[in-house]
């Protein structure tokens, strides 16, 4: 689905020079496309220190002069400041930054707005919050594994991702002073990769609960939950439910 997503920035880019471009909420994949765009420089942000010195140490000789990766939180005015560029990049960092920066989401495209040279485009990417009902057993089963992911993040004492449908980031960018020229939604099949991943994330937290006894049986449910999800994914070849959206916009004139 990323690579669907990306191919729709490159096709909407249509060609043009990528010149200064900013990953505002780096990750491998999305590092790894920005690099292959033939930008002047690419600076990729993260708010994560073990993530910053790994792709440091992964990408590092292939930026080009200019271009690095930094560690730094947006809700900081001092970060970036005074820096410019003909390209932002915001890859899911609306709903990540929760987890950073709580509550700053309101204040995001504006904070980026301010890093965007004359001239310059903002691309956003971004999940939909899931629908809290429909699309029949497996659409259920993507629910439950979202709800039991989130769970086990809380239970160990750390921050779920919050989400935003495509109607508030429309908002959210016409109040920050940005013209939005294209907007799609994506829907999204789920499958074993996204199933194995998510459960990953349980298992990752269940040693942080002191509940010993609740971890054992957490960690029971996902076992359980696995099976059946999987069970799933296969016969029903992936299992749709919700959308990504993809967002282009420039500063107002």
């Amino acid at each position: 689905m990323a690579d669907t997503l990306f191919d729709t920035v490159a096709r909407w880019h249509d060609g043009r020079r990528w010149g200064r471009l900013l990953d505002a909420g780096t990750g491998a994949h999305s590092l790894e496309w920005c690099l292959a765009r033939g930008a002047d420089a690419v600076v990729a942000v993260t708010g994560d220190p073990a993530r910053e010195a790994a792709l440091r140490q992964s990408f590092g000789p292939r930026l080009s002069p200019g271009g690095r990766v930094v560690c730094g939180n947006w809700q900081d005015p001092a970060f970036l400041a005074g820096e410019h560029f003909d390209v932002v990049l915001a890859d899911y960092l609306l709903g990540a930054i929760d987890g950073f920066a709580p509550y700053f989401q309101p204040q995001l495209f504006g904070r980026l707005r301010r890093h965007l040279a004359p001239g310059g485009v903002l691309y956003a990417i971004g999940l939909a919050p899931l629908p809290d009902a429909g699309g029949g057993p497996g659409a259920d089963l993507i629910r439950e594994i979202a709800r039991l992911r989130d769970a086990c993040i809380l239970l160990a004492g750390h921050r779920c991702y919050r989400e935003y449908p495509l109607d508030w980031v429309l908002r959210s960018l016409d109040g920050a002073g940005l013209e939005v020229e294209d907007a799609v939604e994506i829907d999204i099949v789920w499958g074993a990769r996204w199933v194995e991943g998510q459960l990953a994330v349980c298992r990752a937290k269940l040693p942080l609960l002191a509940d010993r006894a609740l971890a054992a049986s957490l960690d029971g449910t996902v076992a359980d939950l696995r099976e059946r999800a999987l069970r799933a994914v296969e016969q029903e070849r992936g299992i749709r439910l919700g959308a990504d959206w993809v967002v282009k916009a420039r500063v107002r004139a």
